[in-house]
């Protein structure tokens, strides 16, 4: 097929740069896959700037808040124009760490006991014993997370103008650092993530911040079921297209966690998805044009 695309990139939040990495990927990947892409700086005025590229498809590269959360994609609901990745009920219910968890749990998937408080709330006494792990609600790229380890002087004071009005503390769980790239419902490999220190936004993407092994260097019963939770967590939610669920892994208690799922993962050079696509065969041309193509069907 044949098509005009609109790459949205960039945006409003906190992972605006990456996002500018991501789209600029994607569109690289889109001209040489024989698409005609053209870029977008995702703002206020995102209604007149599609009309003005006349696209038959839209890219979402952007990520975190307005971008992620059902914001853009309600937007471009109401302009009737397909694009990428999850619907707004996914994309919105993923973005929110605690209405996510509703949903893992119901579909009987293993997560980590959490609760929503404020920044004064925590400030005053721990609000779980130590270790645990306090993070927005509805952020990703491990923007604004705060470990708090056992033994340490205090819980961390976060007040002030910037602060959120609520954020999850969630029990930390220790062990391996695992993720699982879904598309269309099929699990495409897990990767094990080794750093020196907290996986946090420097980490997933600097150049070096981390390294990968796939396939994960684990028993494949242990794969199995990460493979499983990440499709079931997929079509939990509600996801189409490509997503990815990161988990940690405990040896000592063989205990399963399901972190997250991103319902646009990265797309630049260090990023994960991309990855495991590669190693089942499909390059990163071929990737997107995957993705614009599910997106054409109305899928």
């Amino acid at each position: 097929m044949s098509a005009r695309v609109a790459v949205l990139m960039g945006g409003p939040s906190a992972e605006r740069e990456v996002s500018l990495v991501s789209g600029r990927e994607c569109a690289a990947g889109l001209r040489a896959a024989g698409y005609e892409a053209v870029g977008i700086d995702a703002g206020g005025d995102l209604p007149e700037r599609l009309a003005e590229a006349r696209a038959d498809v839209v890219f979402n590269a952007l990520h975190g808040r307005w971008g992620e959360d059902g914001c853009v994609q309600g937007i471009l609901e109401w302009l009737g124009l397909p694009y990428t990745h999850s619907g707004v009920l996914a994309s919105a219910l993923a973005m929110d760490k605690e209405k996510a968890k509703t949903v893992f749990r119901a579909a009987g998937l293993p997560v980590a006991e959490s609760l929503l408080a404020t920044p004064d709330a925590i400030a005053r006494a721990h609000p779980m014993p130590p270790p645990y792990v306090v993070k927005p609600y509805n952020e990703g790229s491990s923007v604004g997370i705060h470990l708090v380890l056992a033994g340490s002087n205090g819980p961390p004071r976060l007040a002030g103008p910037e602060a959120p009005a609520r954020l999850m503390v969630e029990r930390y769980v220790p062990g391996r650092e695992l993720t699982v790239a879904v598309q269309d419902g099929e699990p495409l490999g897990v990767t094990e993530i080794f750093v020196d220190g907290w996986y946090d936004y420097d980490a997933k993407y600097a150049p070096g911040g981390s390294r990968h092994v796939i396939p994960a260097d684990i028993p494949e019963a242990l794969a199995r079921r990460c493979r499983d939770a990440a499709a079931g967590a997929h079509v939990a939610l509600g996801c189409r297209g490509i997503s990815r669920a990161d988990f940690r892994y405990d040896p000592d208690a063989d205990d399963l966690i399901l972190l997250e799922v991103n319902t646009q993962p990265g797309m630049t050079p260090t990023s994960l998805v991309p990855e495991q696509a590669a190693h089942r065969g499909m390059d990163f041309p071929a990737l997107v044009a995957w993705m614009v193509e599910d997106a054409s069907c109305g899928r």
